[in-house]
């Protein structure tokens, strides 16, 4: 099993997240993460897939999204070639005792304090999902109270579109 990272540009219209999750769905693929934005251009917007299979089943998820009217182009983001990235935000329960040893973590992975309140901090922190997954890791002994990731996004290295 490997897990594969697909970014996908999609027309910019009501109905294609729709259509695109049902696909998965509908074949009992599982997505890892999902991410949707516009483009530059703004018939177009991008869509980054990530999903984790078999390599006959990544192969059948490729060639059956290339059957939707909808999608315009697929590229497979190989980690070796492509830059991809995904941001958390992490609130940690933290009076003054615990304060400063939180910070000192956030700091270790260039994390941002982005807000602090008399019993939190919130935390945000973008980058691969080795390093947020080594910075939760780090906040284990911490209380984690709420935690939101984005989910993987991400462009092939280069000057290819």
């Amino acid at each position: 099993m490997r897990q594969m990272v697909l970014s996908i540009l999609v027309e910019n219209e009501a109905g294609v997240l729709s259509r695109v999750a049902g696909l998965f769905s509908r074949r009992g693929y599982n997505i890892d993460s999902l991410t949707v934005g516009a483009t530059h251009d703004s018939r177009l917007s991008r869509m980054t897939v990530a999903v984790t299979g078999e390599e006959n089943v990544l192969e059948q998820i490729k060639k059956q999204l290339g059957k939707l009217i909808d999608v315009k182009s697929i590229k497979e983001l190989p980690s070796d070639s492509s830059v991809c990235r995904e941001l958390i935000l992490v609130k940690v329960a933290a009076g003054l005792n615990e304060r400063q040893a939180v910070i000192a973590v956030a700091d270790i992975f260039r994390a941002k304090i982005v807000d602090v309140s008399d019993g939190s901090l919130m935390i945000e922190l973008t980058g691969n999902q080795a390093k947020l997954t080594a910075f939760i890791e780090l906040l284990d002994g911490f209380t984690i109270t709420e935690l939101a990731r984005t989910g993987i996004t991400g462009l092939a290295r280069g000057i290819e579109d």
